[in-house]
């Protein structure tokens, strides 16, 4: 019974006591046979009205006390839900609301099964309540909250110098992903061996073993770069596997670089050297025109750059054939200027070893570290005839030795590039640095010591036979024209004059005015 249904019952008896009672006090008022006796009609009427009262109060508390239970069983427990501190709806248990956070968590998961997915839960809360016959709305909350449920991906940052430049799913990955980018510029070979070497345990004895016969091979591979991770929350549909992670990794992209125009430089031989066409070079330089740009001038040019620099250094052992040296010998029988081959001479076969530094696969430092001579060769012999005829002068001759085998033109020599084809153009002998003082490689005279274009201040030495050697970028030159030299004199110093991106020496070997690879000659 409700509490106001009791107080109405309540009302309604209390109005019945007080009509009983007036009725009584109208009926004691008579005359009759009893009202004579008046200590028996005092002392009845308030012990009755007395056991009334006390009867009116007992229903009124046992309506009172079952109204108050009956509340008591209708009055529940519920949950207001709060997303971001606004309120959505209840539910009646909060059991509801963690079988549908994993229910969602379980969805998502499968819709991205390669990655660890979780759900934004951060702004959710809920707040328990008491209320007598609560209006709970625990399917239309939990069907709102459901449609306002996020997801992301658990992942990890790689980053390159700081800059983030994939995010994968975990540690593991990226390591695998650095360290196949580190791989995919290694030579093949040290591919191969590093195969071997994770699928066979070897002995100590084997392994030292192996170390000697790999002195022919990579020495080293590294990263330029810092590498760091970090944990991050991410879209799933950016998180990356290990392949695509490499090709983030070690793929290029143009890099704007301003080019200071060197002597010799062209608009084709610019855009050869930074892998762009001529057009593209222009297009980013409005107003130029010319074939030939002004030395001096700087250009607007692109670079392909990968986030990632990796840095190989391997031993390297070429063989190269090794031209034969020029034994002239004096012939009285032969008229005076005559050449005469009476032994031709024989290519030897030498081993040359460098250590080559690359990044990212570009050779960026070739030193030569020696040579082994495989195959001996054999001198070529020559009579030049000193026969005079008859009734004429004798013209004087100046005996040449005319060696073709020559020494390395500085001490401690370290190639810094190669001979061949370099920068859209013809590389017609090699760089290298080492000891400051240029030493003549053989002996000869010194048909040319000055300025000349492309090679700043160059020297030239005839050897006779129709070789030459030129020594280029000179700082200062120590001979004069028409200067007899033996092999190892001071030709002048090593400098960075003419069209040189730094001090080094630019060495030629010429036979017949056309250049030689001089590492056959070296």
């Amino acid at each position: 019974m409700k509490g106001s249904k009791g107080k109405r019952w309540m009302d309604s008896i209390l109005r019945k006591q007080a009509a009983d009672h007036s009725t009584l006090n109208h009926n004691s008022n008579q005359e009759s046979p009893m009202s004579s006796n008046p200590s028996k009609r005092g002392w009845t009427s308030p012990r009755r009205w007395i056991w009334m009262s006390a009867g009116v109060l007992l229903i009124a508390g046992s309506i009172y006390t079952g109204g108050k239970a009956y509340v008591n069983a209708n009055t529940i427990p519920f949950y207001h839900v709060y997303v971001d501190g606004e309120s959505i709806g209840t539910i009646q248990d909060d059991a509801q609301l963690a079988q549908l956070l994993k229910a969602k968590r379980k969805e998502y998961q499968e819709k991205y099964p390669d990655v660890p997915m979780a759900l934004h839960t951060d702004g959710i809360t809920t707040k328990a309540d008491r209320s007598y016959k609560p209006d709970v709305n625990s399917e239309e909350t939990l069907s709102k909250l459901d449609g306002m449920l996020t997801a992301y991906a658990r992942g990890v940052e790689l980053k390159v110098d700081g800059k983030t430049v994939a995010i994968v799913k975990d540690q593991q990955t990226a390591k695998a992903a650095v360290e196949a980018a580190k791989l995919k510029f290694a030579p093949a070979a040290a591919q191969k061996e590093k195969t071997q070497k994770v699928a066979f345990t070897k002995t100590s004895a084997s392994a030292s073993s192996q170390k000697k016969d790999d002195a022919s091979g990579l020495q080293s591979v590294d990263i330029k770069e810092k590498i760091s991770l970090a944990n991050t929350k991410a879209d799933p549909n950016k998180v990356l596997d290990v392949e695509e992670a490499v090709k983030v990794l070690t793929g290029t992209k143009d890099k704007p670089v301003v080019y200071t125009v060197k002597e010799g430089d062209t608009i084709s031989s610019i855009a050869q050297q930074f892998g762009m066409k001529s057009a593209d070079v222009m297009a980013l330089n409005p107003g130029l025109e010319e074939k030939y740009v002004q030395i001096g001038a700087e250009l607007q040019v692109t670079k392909p750059e990968a986030p990632l620099t990796v840095r190989t250094v391997e031993t390297v052992s070429v063989k190269q054939p090794s031209k034969p040296e020029t034994i002239v010998r004096k012939s009285s029988e032969l008229p005076l200027g005559k050449r005469k081959v009476v032994r031709p001479g024989r290519d030897g076969v030498k081993t040359v070893d460098y250590i080559v530094t690359k990044e990212n696969g570009k050779v960026i430092s070739k030193q030569w570290t020696g040579q082994q001579v495989v195959q001996e060769s054999l001198p070529e012999v020559v009579y030049k005839g000193t026969k005079v005829a008859p009734k004429k002068k004798a013209a004087a001759v100046t005996q040449k030795s005319s060696g073709s085998m020559f020494a390395w033109p500085v001490s401690g020599a370290r190639i810094t590039s190669s001979f061949g084809h370099r920068w859209g153009r013809s590389h017609e002998g090699i760089d290298m640095v080492g000891g400051s003082t240029i030493m003549a490689a053989a002996s000869g005279r010194v048909v040319f010591a000055g300025q000349q274009s492309g090679y700043g201040n160059v020297v030239i030495v005839d050897h006779g036979n129709g070789y030459r050697t030129l020594y280029g970028h000179m700082s200062k030159i120590s001979v004069g024209n028409g200067q007899s030299v033996g092999q190892g004199s001071k030709l002048g110093v090593m400098g960075n004059t003419g069209r040189s991106t730094g001090t080094h020496l630019h060495f030629e070997v010429q036979k017949n005015g056309v250049a030689q690879n001089p590492m056959k000659y070296l």
